[in-house]
């Protein structure tokens, strides 16, 4: 019976083509990856924002000191001066009193909204937040409540619902959504929990390093540590490692410390790779990446006014394509021509919402993106909509 279940799920997702598979690469995360039959492919599905995946030597030296693993949980006696000064210098770049590390951002997230909420408070979430937000909701103990993507009007007739005391009010918003590139408004989200005595937490995993000159969504919209008090950050999309951290004020972040099930009970971020982040913090901020970053985001919007691309400022820049089918056809054909463009298909996007998620980073060359742009028209052209 067991095999019979998993065997019909298969065959689902195979007829849908909607099948996942991972692919082995044959060198370091950068803008060309090698596949297994030695094809060079320029890679625009990465989220190394900056270009700093490939840059090992600071891992190297770190691992001289530290070696492999940290030994245990941050609470039993893995937590090094490593973890602590890399904790220290987030906390201070992303302009927040306090911060702790989390293995994941997924489970940064799992441990915050599980930690904070209590049976009989409320959490409201922006449609098309990251799945680990909408798990994390799933698995606490709250009334979980969803409002349109980006539709503020929605979210504050459901923050106005009456609560009963003493219940209290979380929003969780992505700052980049992940998928279409766009970004939520957080000045007018923090003037709405402000409003109703709700507190406001943001995933800024695709915004740090990207906004607000790499020190993320907060310093983009100036809002203050209070006006903000929840903040989520990852170290492996721009900042080109692993990891995520949470910061706030101390107050939270002792909170966290003492009820976080995903920080108490696993083991903590390997020694070598917090003290390589900390070595790599300062390129989070470096104008001559973030001005490279920005002049690729501006050449390929120039390039592209005729692309069925949805509007985004960020380095996401989807292209929708309908059917999961094509997608795949598109993305094959872009192979072909030497471009790794990987196809998102539901569910991560809604049905009929299949695309190409084009990402760009700091190292891509105007000639990267020019390439791709006359790739692309011809991969369309080859692949039209079927009737």
């Amino acid at each position: 019976m067991w095999s019979q279940r998993l065997r019909l799920a298969l065959d689902h997702r195979q007829e849908q083509h909607l099948m996942r598979h991972c692919t082995a690469y044959q060198s370091a995360q950068g803008i060309e990856l090698i596949e297994a039959q030695g094809r060079r492919l320029i890679n625009f599905s990465s989220n190394d924002y900056l270009g700093l995946a490939a840059d090992g030597a600071g891992l190297a030296t770190a691992a001289q000191r530290w070696g492999m693993g940290s030994g245990a949980s941050h609470l039993v006696c893995g937590h090094s001066q490593a973890h602590a000064d890399l904790e220290a210098a987030l906390a201070a770049l992303t302009g927040y009193p306090s911060a702790r590390l989390f293995s994941t951002g997924y489970m940064a997230n799992l441990g915050v909204i599980s930690a904070l909420l209590q049976r009989g408070d409320r959490l409201l979430q922006d449609k098309l937040n990251h799945a680990s937000l909408l798990d994390a909701g799933l698995l606490s103990r709250a009334t979980c409540q969803r409002y349109a993507h980006l539709d503020l009007a929605q979210l504050e007739q459901r923050l106005a619902q009456p609560l009963a005391a003493p219940h209290l009010q979380l929003v969780a918003t992505d700052s980049v959504f992940s998928m279409d590139g766009d970004q939520a408004d957080l000045a007018a989200l923090s003037r709405l929990c402000q409003a109703h005595e709700a507190w406001l937490m943001v995933d800024d995993a695709h915004g740090l390093g990207v906004l607000g000159q790499g020190r993320g969504a907060r310093a983009h919209w100036q809002l203050s540590p209070e006006h903000l008090p929840v903040y989520m950050g990852t170290l492996g999309k721009a900042l080109g490692g692993f990891g995520a951290f949470v910061a706030g004020d101390a107050e939270l972040i002792d909170y966290l410390t003492q009820f976080s099930r995903s920080l108490i009970y696993t083991t903590a971020l390997p020694p070598a790779l917090a003290d390589a982040m900390l070595m790599q913090l300062p390129e989070l901020i470096n104008p001559q990446r973030q001005a490279a970053l920005r002049a690729n985001i501006q050449l390929w919007h120039a390039l592209t006014p005729t692309l069925p691309v949805l509007p985004s400022a960020t380095p996401i820049q989807p292209l929708l394509v309908g059917s999961s089918a094509r997608a795949l056809a598109i993305s094959e054909h872009l192979r072909q021509q030497g471009f790794l463009v990987v196809a998102i298909r539901p569910p991560t996007v809604p049905a009929g919402q299949a695309r190409l998620r084009i990402t760009l980073t700091a190292a891509h060359q105007a000639e990267h993106i020019t390439q791709l742009v006359e790739a692309l028209h011809a991969a369309l052209d080859h692949n039209p909509p079927s009737a």
